[in-house]
């Protein structure tokens, strides 16, 4: 289970209350303008015991920029996170999951692993839970990783409410069906 676009101030403790019920570590991909404009919540997601990755400084489609470009964007996202965390990132996932030769480069030279997803919410649209639920049950597998959001900086306005709601009702299916959630580390290792 991941998460991007956070931190949030109103986004990310609504997630992060219902991860703690759920009892859930998940891996949350931020994005380096946000933990600049709200460490506290960057440090709040590592307190409770979650993994951070990296989704760049910006958030910009990679085949609209130069794998210098990239590169800058990359380092200086890990190493923000790195310094307001105190945990230093090795997953990277790119804004819309557009990669490039210069996304490729960028992220080898920074030391992120890339990463996608198997399944999505779709949630970055105000959406009811169980729409959500519905679009990420579609393709979700046994061994899947899924994608949400916890903020709504480049979503519709307060899109992540209906994520929050869909927790509760993706855990249900996890449970029924015996999986885990888990962070990325555990999951697929390094």
């Amino acid at each position: 289970m991941s998460f991007d676009d956070g931190p949030d101030p109103r986004g990310t403790p609504a997630v992060l209350e219902v991860l703690e019920v759920l009892g859930w570590r998940v891996t949350f991909f931020l994005l380096g303008s946000q933990v600049a404009r709200y460490p506290d919540v960057a440090r709040d997601i590592v307190a409770a015991g979650h993994e951070i990755g990296v989704h760049g400084y910006l958030h910009r489609n990679h085949l609209a920029r130069g794998p210098l470009a990239l590169r800058v964007d990359l380092e200086r996202a890990k190493g923000l996170i790195g310094d307001v965390t105190g945990r230093a990132p090795y997953w990277f996932r790119p804004p819309y999951g557009v990669m490039s030769g210069g996304t490729m480069w960028a992220a080898r030279r920074a030391a992120l692993r890339p990463v996608l997803w198997t399944a999505w919410g779709r949630d970055w649209i105000s959406a009811p839970a169980e729409a959500i639920t519905a679009t990420v049950l579609r393709t979700l597998r046994d061994g899947g990783t899924v994608l949400l959001h916890d903020s709504d900086c480049t979503s519709e306005p307060g899109s992540w409410r209906g994520t929050v709601r869909a927790l509760p009702l993706l855990a249900a299916h996890v449970q029924a069906r015996r999986w885990q959630v888990r962070t990325l580390t555990e999951h697929v290792g390094r």
